[in-house]
């Protein structure tokens, strides 16, 4: 006979601070609530389940047994923000927190401006940020570590989807990133093979594949001189005239002044897609955000004369 259990849901939800924050003292100031408490409440899972789920290292780390209960329990804590934020709907006062995964470009060229908006056209909606490379937000929608996520260049929504396939926030063209004192740094645009002869610079977090797919367009050889992480020093190294780069449109606000961003040939360019997981109902209050977000930069489209942004996406089966 199966041992029944008490589960509750400050358990799991303490459970899953703990292993999101790396530690006890973080997930309790996550959580507003004191050490012992976080440490109590984990412990009595533990005692519930027989097993110990943490070990309790720096950072913590989850056994093998947590690693199994982990994406259960986060299933059921997305579970209960659902039926919760359905009732607010239901009475009009859509409250909540909804977690939005982004990658580093997205985060800090797009997701600012959102933000914003957000805050001033859903009050009640507090919107938290997790940034990661492309496989870490697909990951973190996947498994209940994010709600929602921008995600670029996603497939056709099936016709299956919860519960709609997502808004497109932007077309985002891929640039020539070069001093502004480059030989063609006065050009309307860039052509990648008169490029050819400098060293070129690139960043594997995410971009690279489509990178290398406009040097096969080109038909260039991929050869990148230098490989670095962080996109602050790619542009650092691009100022010091160590080589040039390609980056995408979104990217044009960290440009520094001693920089150009411009058009590059062959033309192309990655769609931005906010959206829920394919795999279970979405968190209600994303739709009403998803919903303010394309009004919002359709209108902010309009008044530039800009790209068709914020434009809800069919499903493959329309």
């Amino acid at each position: 006979m199966t041992r029944r259990t008490t589960l509750n849901l400050p358990q799991l939800r303490a459970f899953l601070a703990v292993v999101d924050a790396g530690g006890f003292s973080a997930a309790a100031a996550e959580l507003g609530m004191s050490q012992s408490a976080v440490s109590h409440a984990v412990a009595s899972l533990e005692r519930e389940l027989a097993a110990p789920l943490l070990i309790r290292a720096h950072p913590v780390r989850t056994t093998v047994l947590g690693e199994r209960v982990l994406p259960h329990a986060r299933m059921a804590l997305s579970a209960v923000r659902s039926v919760e934020q359905l009732a607010a709907e239901a009475t009009g006062t859509m409250t909540g927190t909804v977690r939005l995964a982004a990658t580093p470009t997205v985060c800090q060229g797009l997701v600012p401006g959102l933000l914003r908006h957000w805050r001033e056209d859903q009050p009640l909606v507090t919107v938290r940020v997790f940034e990661g490379d492309s496989s870490e937000v697909s990951a973190w929608l996947e498994d209940g570590t994010a709600d929602a996520a921008v995600l670029i260049d996603p497939p056709p929504a099936t016709a299956g989807s919860y519960p709609h396939p997502g808004v497109q926030l932007a077309t985002d063209g891929y640039r020539a990133l070069l001093p502004r004192d480059h030989p063609l740094a006065e050009e309307p645009a860039v052509d990648l093979r008169d490029l050819e002869d400098d060293p070129f610079l690139i960043s594997p977090n995410g971009c690279e594949a489509r990178v290398r797919t406009i040097h096969r367009l080109a038909g260039l050889r991929f050869s990148p001189t230098h490989r670095v992480r962080d996109l602050a020093t790619l542009i650092s190294m691009v100022q010091a005239g160590i080589g040039v780069t390609v980056l995408s449109e979104v990217s044009r606000s960290l440009i520094p002044a001693d920089l150009v961003l411009l058009p590059l040939k062959p033309d192309t360019s990655r769609r931005l897609v906010l959206t829920g997981p394919q795999n279970r109902p979405w968190h209600p209050a994303l739709r009403t955000l998803a919903d303010s977000a394309a009004g919002h930069l359709a209108h902010t489209a309009s008044c530039t004369a800009g790209p068709a942004v914020g434009q809800p996406l069919p499903s493959r089966s329309s």
